[in-house]
């Protein structure tokens, strides 16, 4: 798939599959947090938004990508989501603008290149304003990155 959702499905899998291979022997407690592959799998995804643009970004964002990501929550690909944003901001080396948080029902389906055409295609019936949008959503990053994480139960930690 080319475009914006081509790559991130490119790069999450690539990230994704790096993380699971490389939990188990970075320590004791995540090689215990991984248990199955049919667990639900955890991504946070880190947007750093250039200066003066966040609203059109986020405006961008909640009209073009969270639809998209709500559809896969209605068909169970997605168990939970949240979006946070930094009450204050931070060094420029370590700012970031929005972070969006997707629980997927498991890494196999968090990392699939899945074929997203019949969602788009019935939410955006007009495809070139969808992708003129898109591409200014992405025009407004500075950097984007997507974090497989493993949550710790501190009771068993």
């Amino acid at each position: 798939m080319n475009g914006p959702i081509g790559r991130r499905s490119v790069m999450l899998s690539a990230v994704a599959t790096l993380a699971l291979l490389a939990a188990p022997h970075s320590s004791a407690g995540s090689a215990a947090a991984i248990t199955s592959a049919d667990d639900p799998f955890l991504v946070e995804y880190y947007y750093k938004i250039r200066w003066g643009h966040f609203n059109e970004w986020v405006e961008l964002y909640k009209k073009n990508h969270y639809p998209i990501l709500a559809k896969l929550q209605e068909q169970g690909e997605i168990i939970e989501m949240s979006a946070s944003s930094p009450r204050y901001h931070a060094g420029e080396g370590t700012r970031w603008d929005f972070r969006f948080t997707i629980v997927w029902r498991d890494a196999a389906t968090a990392t699939a290149d899945a074929d997203r055409e019949p969602i788009i295609s019935e939410l955006y019936p007009d495809r070139a304003t969808f992708e003129a949008e898109e591409q200014r959503r992405f025009q407004l990053l500075e950097e984007h990155l997507d974090v497989p994480v493993v949550k710790h139960d501190l009771a068993t930690w």
